[in-house]
């Protein structure tokens, strides 16, 4: 597993979520963090090999009827078992796009990358309720953590 790529795989179908994802990458690819490679694809574009590829995954998904998106669903039941005995300890980050309080979608990403044997590096970034220009640093600010952390080896 290379310790230089960051895979973000999001689930973006609105403009606020593009938004979001945006920030993530805008975060990863700050001009101060060095020698890492931001590589986004969509959940039905992600390849088990992307994930093998990867040093840590930022996860982002809207909240649909209290559970993750189909696609990212669809890309853990591909993902599940050719990344099961090679991808343990991975470092993980999930942001939700919830309308309501996201619990749900936090449980069931958080219940396979359990069994996946992933390590989150902090909670999941829910931002929840009606839209707020401040998800958009939030998510910014996930991106520029998650790749300094890469860049300084803490995962």
């Amino acid at each position: 597993m290379s310790g230089k790529h960051l895979l973000l795989v999001a689930h973006a179908p609105s403009e606020n979520t593009r938004r979001l994802r945006d920030a993530v990458i805008e975060g990863a690819s700050a001009p101060e963090i060095e020698g890492i490679r931001v590589l986004s694809l969509t959940p039905f574009e992600a390849r088990p090999d992307h994930v093998l590829a990867a040093g840590a995954v930022v996860l982002g998904t809207p909240e649909n009827l209290g559970y993750m998106s189909g696609a990212l669903k669809d890309f853990f039941d591909r993902i599940y078992y050719p990344c099961l005995e090679h991808t343990q300890g991975l470092a993980y980050v999930l942001y939700v796009r919830a309308g309501h309080d996201g619990t749900g979608t936090r449980r069931a990403v958080e219940s396979i990358a359990t069994g996946l044997r992933w390590r989150p590096v902090q909670p999941a970034l829910i931002c929840r309720g009606p839209w707020q220009e401040g998800f958009v640093d939030q998510c910014r600010e996930l991106g520029t953590l998650m790749a300094a952390g890469l860049e300084a080896g803490v995962f």
